[in-house]
């Protein structure tokens, strides 16, 4: 298994694109089921994604493969973007100002031997609390676009399976 597509990120953008178009569902379970994933890529607990995901999608009534396949988007290249904004916003939040207080002089250190309770107050605790709003903005602005071009693409599916039918019914 390669960390990288073969061929390019677009392509791989485009084969999750049609496999959430294809699911068998509503456009709302679908666009909730996608929007969850979103919601759960911005958790900065790496191997909770999806469970995460599976459980807020099976909680409101969203479709469990879109929630998986929204979870992609969480990847590696796009993380580290994440989790800095989540920083930044969960010290806004718990500090009330933008200038906060600074991150520990030897937090490079505190990472190399991952101790959770360690880096618990500068940096997971934080980190969590943003995650909610920025989460939640994003799954809120996905959430539309997918439901709408979920419903168009059912209904060019639809009419295109009546014409055929149609065209196959003896006269």
């Amino acid at each position: 298994m390669a960390l990288w597509p073969r061929r390019s990120v677009g392509r791989s953008l485009r084969y999750f694109g049609k496999r959430v178009l294809r699911l068998r569902a509503t456009p709302h379970a679908i666009a909730t089921g996608f929007a969850c994933g979103i919601f759960a890529a911005f958790i900065p607990l790496l191997g909770v994604h999806i469970a995460v995901a599976l459980t807020i999608a099976w909680l409101i009534g969203g479709n469990i493969a879109a929630a998986v396949i929204g979870t992609t988007l969480g990847n590696p290249l796009i993380l580290p973007f994440i989790w800095a904004a989540t920083l930044e916003v969960g010290r806004f939040v718990l500090s009330g100002s933008l200038t906060g207080e600074p991150l520990p002089p030897h937090l490079g250190a505190m990472l190399r031997h991952l101790d959770f309770l360690v880096l618990w107050q500068p940096l997971i605790k934080p980190m969590l609390i943003g995650a909610v709003p920025l989460g939640l903005i994003a799954a809120l602005l996905i959430y539309f676009p997918v439901r709408w071009t979920v419903a168009k693409f059912q209904h060019r599916r639809h009419k295109a399976a009546f014409r055929l039918e149609k065209a196959t019914e003896p006269t």
